[in-house]
């Protein structure tokens, strides 16, 4: 056999590529795990290309050298490779993602929750279910709405400059950090380039999508946060080990004008008791910005167009080095 399906996870595979097995002929339907594949090694010595999504095993390159001998791809039909992909590269063999799949849904969720943040939604609707009209009244002057705005993305990778790509059919100005952003690159997003004081300064909605590594641990903390405009919202479906979440909570705490809208923590969920469950302006949802049913199947046909690519001698779209992984979520 010269492809396979290798994942942990078996049901993953069954969930992503329902839609698209008859699109992959030449590939076994049955799934592998990797400890399937270390325990007859010479079973799998032929295999050419591997298809794979949430639940990809990390395996080192000694078993990879071993069992996968003749190997040229893995398809990887989810977003992030970090937990996996280094170990292939190493040994020669390419690496596609379909991180630009998995960056649809999370687009759509960003700018969902910034329309509706510049409209007062959540604070609103939570002065409202408790009764206090008046108080309703008098926020309505406070929350803007979505005309000339400042809306700052901390963060311009795949998912950040959609997001401003999108950003650009509104009357909003929208402004953004990013180390490795070029001017070139801001000026054809239309967007200004930022300091993280600036942009949490000076702008009503800020959303992060930084890339999760070790330099982005801890990077917005409470001096970050304690510049936030009165009645402005964050918004993180990045990673919550970027934020140091004691100092988001003090700045909750102390500023009830203020909404933290949290797809992610550190760690998922929060620990029994946080005080995120507790906070009335802190609204969290479990990871859900993400592909979900339905929208998973976007990743497979990504991942399978990559492959057709690929077989046929065409320009790949969505190949990883050992370079993106140091800036790629």
């Amino acid at each position: 056999m010269k492809s396979i399906f290798l994942c942990n996870k078996k049901n993953s595979v069954e969930k992503v590529y329902a839609e698209s097995f008859d699109k992959l002929p030449d590939v076994e339907k049955k799934v592998y795990t990797s400890a399937e594949v270390i325990a007859e090694p010479e079973k799998f010595s032929e295999v050419e290309y591997v298809f794979s999504t949430w639940g990809m095993p990390s395996m080192s390159e000694e078993e990879i050298k071993k069992c996968f001998p003749s190997l040229k791809c893995v398809f990887y039909a989810a977003g992030s490779v970090q937990s996996f992909a280094r170990p292939f590269l190493a040994c020669g063999v390419k690496v596609f993602s379909a991180w630009a799949a998995n960056a649809v849904p999370v687009v759509e969720y960003t700018l969902a929750q910034i329309i509706l943040a510049n409209k007062g939604f959540f604070a609103h609707s939570r002065e409202m279910k408790k009764g206090n009209r008046e108080a309703g009244k008098i926020m309505k002057a406070a929350y803007p709405g979505n005309y000339g705005e400042n809306v700052g993305i901390i963060g311009v990778g795949m998912i950040g400059s959609q997001v401003a790509e999108r950003l650009q059919s509104y009357k909003l100005n929208v402004l953004a950090f990013d180390p490795f952003l070029s001017d070139e690159r801001a000026k054809s997003l239309g967007i200004k380039k930022a300091s993280l004081e600036e942009i949490f300064s000076t702008c009503r909605v800020v959303t992060n999508h930084m890339a999760n590594n070790e330099q982005t641990k801890g990077m917005l903390d409470f001096k970050c946060f304690s510049k936030m405009l009165p009645y402005s919202t964050f918004i993180n479906t990045g990673r919550g080990a970027q934020v140091v979440e004691d100092d988001l909570v003090r700045v909750l705490e102390e500023r009830p004008d203020v909404t933290a809208i949290l797809d992610v923590t550190y760690p998922e969920p929060p620990a029994e008791g946080h005080a995120f469950y507790a906070l009335p302006n802190c609204f969290l949802t479990p990871h859900i910005a993400g592909s979900l049913v339905n929208e998973t199947h976007r990743m497979a046909e990504y991942i399978i167009e990559e492959y057709e690519r690929y077989i046929y001698g065409e320009p790949c779209r969505y190949e990883v080095s050992l370079k993106m992984l140091e800036t790629m979520a």
